[in-house]
């Protein structure tokens, strides 16, 4: 089947690569013509396991194409599915330009009937209005359909997330555009939940905030078991065998990050608001995840006089092992604050530290200095004070006695709980976590 693909980031090059994989004559639409040649010559323009091997095998086979010329790719598509950006603006709500955008141009390069599909997270209605606004300008006399298909893929995984996800969500208006989609998914094999356009939509939504609640509400019952003296790595091990519970999402931490949990559950939160009702439970999640980012750097400013002149070794950058992205890092809030207070930061990342240049450019920042090292032992050289970001197996890996071994003060503030509490005072180190 020839599929046409807008747009190539997370979403839209992993769902086109995987779709090509399973057969599907498969063309992906950018505007951007260097980043066409780079997919051209099989290089993923984002961070993903196993997704250039599998570009370059079907670049290879012929059935995956890339352009920046939509009105071709467009033009006698089969189905066409939308995977573009929709960013979070001020209010909260989800910006729909690029949606819009890709919208008009469909509708004035379709020559046949078609099936538009929007794998984009977008508000609960959205696909109404798409297929209307498609209409409105098609220059063609040519049927068109707009369905729901929303991912439910984690960055790090999103490859596997895809060829091998636990269902298959399909929103649609009539029984033409559901046994299309159907066909399109039957190489997968997976189970598919058919649905109305409107449910398909809020499921992504719905999905996405319980995890976030999940998360939020753990982190939650760290902040009281440090309080009342419980572990809350022993409390989250005696709920995993809850099978109403499940063992998924009960690691507490220093908050939820990327580009789903904190845009979905401010987006959800801004159409419940519209529509008049205050969803409580995602307000709270939202709340606490904001608080928790930096609970760690408040326990070092209460433990320190001054970060004035120190160095910090900051271990991780992105929000999460096996991906570069820094969206809603935690990372991010907390080595801006560490620069504010004039520390010289020291930062390690396996991947992501080139992203985070074009945040914070190497050199002096506000009152302090960033200074990007290439291994962690770079970073805990001589250190005063160490914060532990992102649970990379580079930074799992570092034995417990390298930190007293390397910096000057053995002082470890470590935000993913990657060691045991007895462990580090042994190695005597002076170690903080959350919820022990």
């Amino acid at each position: 089947m020839k599929i046409v693909v807008a747009g190539t980031g997370y979403v839209g090059l992993v769902a086109g690569v995987c779709f090509a994989e399973v057969g599907h004559d498969v063309t992906c639409v950018d505007v951007d013509e260097k980043k066409v040649k780079l997919m051209e010559s099989g290089v993923s323009p984002i961070f993903e396991e196993g997704l250039e091997a599998l570009m370059r095998r079907n670049n290879a086979s012929g059935r995956l194409h890339y352009t920046v010329d939509y009105r071709e790719a467009y033009r006698d598509a089969d189905a066409i599915f939308i995977g573009v950006g929709t960013p979070e603006q001020p209010d909260g709500s989800a910006d729909l330009s690029y949606i819009a955008t890709v919208s008009r141009q469909i509708a004035e390069s379709v020559e046949r009937d078609c099936l538009v599909v929007v794998k984009s997270t977008v508000p609960v209605g959205t696909n109404d209005k798409v297929e209307q606004f498609i209409k409105d300008f098609l220059v063609n006399e040519v049927k068109i359909e707009v369905a729901s298909n929303p991912e439910f893929l984690a960055q790090g995984s999103a490859v596997h997330d895809t060829l091998y996800a636990a269902r298959i969500i399909i929103g649609t208006q009539s029984r033409e555009a559901e046994e299309l989609l159907k066909e399109i998914y039957r190489p997968f094999g997976l189970p598919v939940v058919s649905v109305s356009r409107r449910s398909a939509e809020m499921i992504k939504y719905a999905s996405n905030d319980f995890l976030a609640l999940k998360i939020s509400y753990m982190n939650d019952i760290a902040n009281l078991c440090e309080l009342v003296g419980a572990d809350i790595e022993d409390v989250a091990k005696g709920m995993s065998y809850d099978a109403r519970i499940g063992a998924n999402f009960l690691k507490a931490g220093i908050g939820y990050g990327g580009s789903c949990f904190p845009k979905d559950t401010k987006a959800l939160k801004f159409l419940a608001e519209k529509a008049g009702y205050h969803l409580e439970t995602v307000e709270a999640a939202v709340a606490v995840n904001a608080r928790q980012k930096t609970r760690l750097f408040k326990k070092a400013s209460d433990r320190m006089i001054t970060f004035q002149g120190l160095k910090v070794a900051a271990l991780g950058l992105a929000f999460k092992p096996g991906t570069d992205d820094l969206r809603e890092a935690p990372s991010v809030d907390n080595i801006g604050l560490l620069l504010a207070g004039g520390a010289n930061v020291y930062a390690y990342d396996p991947v992501a530290m080139e992203n985070f240049k074009k945040k914070y450019p190497e050199g002096e920042v506000g009152k302090g200095t960033i200074t990007y090292v290439d291994s962690p032992q770079q970073a805990l050289e001589g250190a005063n004070i160490c914060f532990i970001f992102t649970e990379w197996k580079e930074i799992k890996g570092i034995p417990a006695a390298h930190y007293r071994r390397f910096m000057q003060i053995p002082l470890v503030y470590d935000g993913r709980n990657v060691y045991g509490v007895e462990e580090m005072k042994e190695a005597g180190v002076e170690y903080y976590s959350i919820g022990r």
